[in-house]
């Protein structure tokens, strides 16, 4: 087994100052941005209720309709499904971007990663790589992951708002478009680590819709009663129904890459482990909470399954992360809340995140 990186060896060597500087830089830059965006996004936060409250007929103690109408997405317009304005960021807050780990040593291995938003870190700094709109990191799990193993040859292709169906077909971003994930693997290729599944099941949609009908209900549970009304669990059964399609996706891997280790790797803590959370600073009903976390252990246990019965290792990141929750102080917390504290997205890993991800990946290949 190949040890753990050490503490020393994740430190960025001295004589890379000039990387401190252009993310003090970018730092800057963002901030500015940032300050700006605050205000529309609180604003638009505060009325998120009172907007889907008039469009939907919501009213307090009235069981929300279905909104299962043409062009949505378990109920959601999908234009709404990039995350929540794409690209807002708290005011202030400090730079967590973590530093390139020191190559523990070259592996020889031909990388490529594959995934969406959790795997590609959006707005933690610095951006790479093309498409820009796929808002690629080079703090992200599998940049941190090549720094780690050394490998001869190492590909990135992970793209925000990625799902199961832009493994084989192109994904259309902001300025740009990314191919086919799967065009980045070939025959030479060795390691292949793959985060996908969450945008299947409507991810950005779901936290959009849930915070918005918290203010309706703070105490209840509005967002559960709304997508198990019927009697049927929709989110339970989009879970069920992304089996079959990472199952294909796994497939597809070992047929164009046949001599490749190929890792899923889960999704880690959003929402506390226990408790109901902590509304209005995380705006999830406090019902909801047990819910949201359901769902997603849910999500989880599927991924497992399907990398246990399809020639790949699962790569659990949800056990390390429990803690690091985004009801967690800054510092504490891995994944931002819908206001974030540091440059990243909202409601994704920040940069504390992706280096945990990255050394549970690091762990598993042993």
């Amino acid at each position: 087994m190949r040890p753990a990186p050490s503490a020393a060896a994740l430190r960025q060597p001295t004589g890379t100052h000039s990387r401190q500087a252009s993310a003090a830089r970018a730092f800057r830059a963002a901030a500015h941005i940032a300050a700006r965006a605050a205000d529309s996004w609180i604003g638009m936060h505060r009325s998120a209720g009172r907007w889907f409250a008039a469009r939907e007929g919501l009213r307090p103690g009235r069981r929300p309709p279905r909104l299962d109408s043409p062009g949505s997405r378990l109920g959601v317009p999908v234009r709404s499904r990039r995350f929540l304005a794409l690209g807002v960021v708290a005011a202030g807050g400090t730079l967590l971007a973590a530093l390139l780990p020191t190559v523990a040593g070259a592996s020889g291995e031909n990388y490529v990663a594959l995934g969406a938003s959790f795997t590609s870190g959006p707005l933690i700094p610095r951006l790479t790589g093309s498409p820009v709109g796929c808002l690629r990191s080079s703090h992200d799990y599998p940049s941190l992951v090549a720094a780690m193993i050394g490998p001869s040859s190492f590909r990135d292709v992970s793209c925000q708002g990625a799902d199961t169906t832009n493994m084989t077909g192109p994904e259309g971003v902001g300025l740009g478009t990314n191919p086919p994930q799967l065009h980045a693997l070939g025959r030479a290729t060795t390691l292949v680590t793959l985060g996908i599944g969450g945008n299947d099941i409507g991810f950005s949609n779901i936290v959009l819709l849930c915070s918005a009908l918290s203010f309706t209900n703070p105490f209840g549970s509005p967002c559960k009663g709304h997508y198990t009304s019927g009697g049927t669990d929709r989110l339970a059964r989009a879970v069920a129904q992304t089996g079959p399609k990472v199952a294909a996706v796994l497939a597809a891997i070992h047929r164009l890459a046949p001599a490749a280790r190929v890792l899923l790797v889960g999704y880690p803590v959003i929402l506390p482990n226990t408790g109901r959370g902590c509304w209005p600073v995380v705006p999830f009903a406090f019902g909801d909470v047990p819910y949201l976390r359901g769902v997603e252990l849910k999500l989880n246990q599927m991924l497992a399954s399907e990398a246990l019965a399809h020639g790949a290792i699962y790569v659990d990141t949800y056990n390390d992360s429990i803690g690091h929750d985004m009801c967690q102080a800054p510092g504490t917390k891995w994944v931002e809340g819908i206001v974030p504290t540091s440059l990243a997205a909202p409601v994704h890993p920040n940069a504390l995140e992706e280096k945990a991800m990255a050394q549970q990946v690091f762990a598993t290949l042993g």
